[in-house]
């Protein structure tokens, strides 16, 4: 049976997302039926609808959620009816050649559902990054579901879907950042901002903030930034090498996506230092004009970040624990919470800068 629901359609490249009735099957074999409580609505969602990623319109958005299994399809034994969980783009396989090296956090294998979630018409719809979490209710494959302590407020527990646990784990996973490391993050939004307060939980002493924007740069404070840079006020290498002893950072972690920034991040590390970039470029952007000599020379690591390399049956879960016991400060992540039908309008508060996160809670 088909269950008719409301959810957000990106009918074509550019337009104003809609709020349409989507027919959404019962779960089959290794699929489960969220009830969706919360999404966060993530520039990856927009992303979707200006085209950046395919053309596999329509498109079903959302992806950054939270919320209750209501049913299962056969053989799904990682999840139950009643389950309070955190959806994920990442549902390891565990037969690809990197789950087999015992690195599953970078599973190349991923499932989704296998049926369509559709129009009325029967239009199949493409559900972004295997989720389409803008909707009453979603179809996914039972391994996208990570069951989470239900304590937690599903508005803030769906921010570990994407934008929160990429930017944390960009600092704690692939930046790897030690106690006593100097961090920079290029980028305040709620990735960088991520990346900010993933610093300091890693111990971090030094943890330098930059963006083109005040406000964002107020933002990072709350996340732990101990210095911050206007990058249209002053250089952003000269200020990172000034607030660590001439050195530079140990980690520069790029979470705009663009390749000034990202060069800007190479020459701001110290000697031997890491680049992570968690940033998503466009498809026509290019790497920075580097010479080879400067590469070669400087050392170090230039790593790009998916999703933080988490692994999220054993990331999400951690992740939780520490909000509920005050040390993550999920809930300042969210600057509103919202309908399903006000989405296109969040579009355009995240574009002129003016959200860290909108949340739909349905």
């Amino acid at each position: 049976m088909a269950h008719a629901v409301q959810g957000i359609v990106a009918k074509g490249k550019g337009l104003p997302v809609e709020l349409t009735t989507i027919l959404v099957p019962d779960p089959g074999p290794g699929e489960a039926l969220v009830k969706v409580q919360a999404c966060g609505v993530c520039h990856t969602d927009l992303h979707y609808r200006e085209g950046g990623i395919n053309d596999e319109f329509p498109f079903l958005l959302g992806h950054e959620a939270a919320g209750i299994v209501e049913a299962v399809g056969p053989d799904v034994v990682n999840v139950k009816p009643g389950d309070f969980v955190v959806l994920n783009w990442r549902a390891v396989c565990g037969t690809c050649r990197s789950c087999l090296r015992g690195k599953p956090n970078l599973c190349f294998n991923t499932f989704n559902a296998t049926q369509k979630m559709t129009l009325e018409d029967g239009t199949p719809l493409s559900a972004a990054l295997g989720i389409g979490a803008f909707a009453e209710k979603t179809l996914v494959a039972a391994g996208q579901c990570t069951p989470v302590n239900p304590d937690a407020k599903p508005e803030v527990a769906g921010l570990l879907g994407c934008g929160v646990m990429a930017g944390i784990g960009a600092a704690m996973l692939t930046g790897e950042v030690q106690r006593g490391d100097s961090v920079a993050v290029f980028g305040c939004g709620g990735v960088g901002n991520a990346a900010i307060a993933g610093a300091k939980l890693a111990g971090a002493t030094t943890i330098i903030a930059v963006d083109l924007d005040d406000r964002k740069l107020e933002w990072a404070k709350q996340f732990g930034a101990t210095h911050t840079v206007n990058g249209s006020q002053s250089d952003p290498v000269a200020e990172i090498q000034a607030a660590t002893g001439g050195n530079g950072a140990d980690v520069c972690i790029e979470a705009v996506g663009h390749p000034e920034v990202l060069r800007q991040a190479f020459y701001a590390r110290d000697l031997a230092g890491t680049v992570v970039q968690v940033g998503v470029p466009t498809p026509t952007m290019t790497m920075p004009d580097i010479p080879m000599i400067d590469f070669f020379g400087r050392g170090g690591q230039l790593k790009p970040s998916w999703y933080g390399d988490c692994l999220p049956s054993r990331d999400f879960p951690m992740l939780i624990e520490l909000h509920l016991q005050g040390r993550l400060p999920l809930e300042d992540f969210v600057t509103e919470t919202i309908g399903l039908g006000d989405v296109e309008d969040a579009f355009h508060k995240m574009e002129r800068g003016e959200v860290l996160r909108s949340v739909v809670v349905i």
